[in-house]
């Protein structure tokens, strides 16, 4: 497994590969690795002849430099675990490598995807998301690239940029990976307190109830119900909960049985924010 910073030589590997035909398989992320990040990786040596991983805390797509300075980085433990996953290459540039003299995000039109939920909390985030995942893109020019289904606004926002850069590059979603009391696996949950963890199981709790409710009762009511249960909780602060249709992230008042639909979540537990989602089918 080799590991690089510089652009100039990952380019440089890329061609080669290229030359020879070989498929690329590209896992994009921040580090703080856990079982979620491995099962992308996995995936991606078993689909491809040569697998990458990027490992960047991308500044562009923070909308609270507290959050930024707060974000896990466990590069060393990472790099322990990326060795197990067959990955052939890891790429862990500065951000002076990636942005130059200009830390700044690309303005993207994501044709209204990015104006909902977490748009709607989360100023410039897309924006932000957009520009690295191009930049990558770019870079490696992989076949294939797997980004996991816990952040799906995010995953749907990053097919459409691909469509509409016209990249050729299959866009691949993989299922959310849960600790074994429900709680969708993060790199920020290692920063939960331990009444946090008890807690946190909840939100996906509250899911669950959604997918059960979702058959027999009406939006209004479902949404009221959610509210109702973390308004019950000391610990756990509800942002958001919207259900919302698959392909335009729109919310929803009344269900279209031609249509798929999705149940969103923010929660703060202190200063600490969780998301997760669901589907209603």
């Amino acid at each position: 497994m080799k590991i690089i910073t510089k652009i100039e030589e990952v380019t440089s590997i890329i061609s080669s590969l290229k030359s020879l035909k070989k498929t690329i398989g590209l896992t994009p992320t921040m580090g703080a690795l856990h079982k979620g990040h491995l099962s992308l990786i996995k995936k991606s040596t078993q689909e491809n002849d040569f697998s990458i991983v990027t490992i960047f805390v991308n500044p562009t797509q923070f909308d609270k430099k507290e959050d930024l300075d707060n974000y896990p980085t466990t590069l060393e433990e990472d790099l322990f675990l990326l060795k197990k996953t067959g990955c052939d290459l890891v790429f862990t540039p500065q951000s002076s490598e990636i942005y130059q003299n200009k830390v700044d995000s690309e303005s993207f039109s994501f044709d209204g995807l990015e104006y909902e939920m977490e748009g709607k909390h989360r100023q410039n985030h897309f924006d932000g998301v957009g520009t690295i995942v191009k930049k990558f893109f770019e870079i490696i020019s992989p076949t294939k690239a797997y980004f996991g289904e816990k952040d799906f606004q995010q995953l749907q926002i990053i097919r459409k940029m691909t469509h509409k850069e016209n990249f050729d590059i299959e866009i691949i979603g993989c299922p959310i990976f849960r600790e074994k009391d429900g709680l969708a696996m993060s790199s920020r949950n290692t920063r939960l307190t331990e009444n946090q963890k008890k807690e946190a199981p909840l939100i996906y709790k509250a899911l669950k109830n959604s997918v059960i409710n979702f058959q027999t009762k009406s939006i209004t009511e479902i949404n009221n119900g959610i509210k109702q249960i973390f308004e019950k909780n000391d610990i756990l602060d509800l942002e958001y909960f919207e259900i919302a249709d698959e392909k335009t992230l729109q919310s929803i008042t009344k269900k279209d049985n031609s249509k798929n639909y999705r149940a969103f979540i923010a929660v703060y537990a202190g200063k600490i924010r969780l998301i997760d989602n669901i589907s209603l089918q």
